[in-house]
């Protein structure tokens, strides 16, 4: 009985008692824990900023020895600095001498030459049936084109067919993977390489160009179709099955259905791509602007390059808007394409024109 009635005499002693001692015991306790997390922020906060201030400084070391290993000298680009600005002057004045074979028979250079062949629309006919003659711009920017629509034509129904196939609604697991691994292997070569491999069999040239287009569409386009797949519903599927219907019909009319304003949105978009891609395949000489452009490039007629550039911009912008467009209508819920701000915005997307990196909208 004892030791409870000393308790309450600690509890009720307001003065010289015992609750007070435990309370500024407990407060400076208290403040020691606070001051020790402060430090241990403190410590933390400079901790990180000396690891931050030793990555930049490791980051700029390493690309200082990149950029010297590659050869890069300050000294030679400022040298140079004169030379480039005068080339530089010579892109703002386009040269369309090689638009058309009318403009170069008639000696047109300048802007003149461009208005002057759309003065004779035969002359574009012209150009482009009687290539052989001589590669112009309008030529090229037709190859170009017809490059890109034809090979992704001829890469459709094998990207169908993988892109199926590697569903594992339509394949079980691992099987699937056979036909996914296929398209991840072919995705991976970009189509400036599949061009080359191409070479003992029809050399560099717009139908070396068209099949590796087509290669690159199957394992672009391919698995896209794949991912499209994995995102149908169930229902449908199983309504199909339950009237008894085969696999490929169930594949056909339960899964396919569902999907086919998606197959043709996304083929459209992988047609984006091909057209830039028929672009580059054009500078290692497989035709189109492509090879316009890199042939005055290299006698150093800039004005001329810049010519078949400004065609190269036109078609790609162009090709992008109708697609976007039409993309835009098949979308359930998409009511907008892409705006011209935003496909000129996306020409710097070397992805694109490289044929490489993701293509998963």
């Amino acid at each position: 009985m004892t030791a409870p009635d000393a308790g309450t005499d600690d509890e009720v002693a307001p003065d010289g008692g015992t609750a007070d001692a435990t309370d500024t015991s407990g407060l400076t306790g208290d403040v020691s824990r606070l001051e020790e997390s402060l430090a241990s922020i403190e410590r933390a906060q400079l901790i990180g900023r000396a690891l931050l201030v030793l990555g930049i400084v490791g980051l700029l070391v390493a690309q200082t020895v990149g950029m010297t290993f590659l050869g890069f000298t300050l000294a030679e680009v400022v040298s140079q600095l004169p030379r480039f600005f005068e080339n530089i002057t010579d892109f703002l004045s386009p040269d369309f001498h090689f638009v058309t074979l009318y403009a170069v028979e008639q000696g047109l250079h300048g802007w003149s030459a461009l208005f002057g062949s759309f003065a004779n629309p035969g002359s574009l006919l012209e150009s482009v049936l009687n290539r052989d003659q001589g590669l112009t711009i309008v030529g090229g920017a037709v190859t170009t084109i017809v490059i890109g629509i034809t090979g992704t034509v001829l890469g459709f129904p094998l990207a169908l067919l993988f892109g199926v196939l590697g569903s594992e609604r339509v394949v079980p697991y691992p099987f699937n993977f056979i036909f996914r691994g296929t398209m991840s292997t072919i995705r991976s070569i970009p189509a400036l390489v599949w061009v080359l491999i191409y070479v003992p069999l029809v050399g560099i040239n717009p139908v070396g160009a068209m099949l590796a287009i087509g290669t690159d569409t199957v394992g672009n386009l391919g698995r896209l179709f794949t991912d499209e797949l994995e995102e149908i519903e169930e229902g449908p599927i199983e309504a199909i099955s339950s009237t008894g219907a085969s696999s490929p019909q169930t594949v056909v009319f339960g899964m396919l259905s569902q999907v086919s304003s998606s197959f043709v949105a996304w083929t459209l978009y992988i047609l984006e791509i091909n057209v830039r891609i028929a672009v580059s395949l054009g500078v290692v000489g497989a035709g189109g602007l492509g090879q316009y452009v890199k042939g005055r490039l290299s006698l150093l007629a800039f004005d001329q390059a810049a010519a078949g550039l400004l065609m190269v911009i036109v078609i790609v912008l162009s090709v992008e808007l109708v697609s976007s467009r039409l993309r835009a209508r098949l979308r359930p819920g998409e009511h907008d394409g892409k705006s011209l701000v935003q496909t000129v915005q996306d020409l710097l997307d070397g992805g694109k024109w490289m044929g490489t990196g993701g293509t998963k909208k």
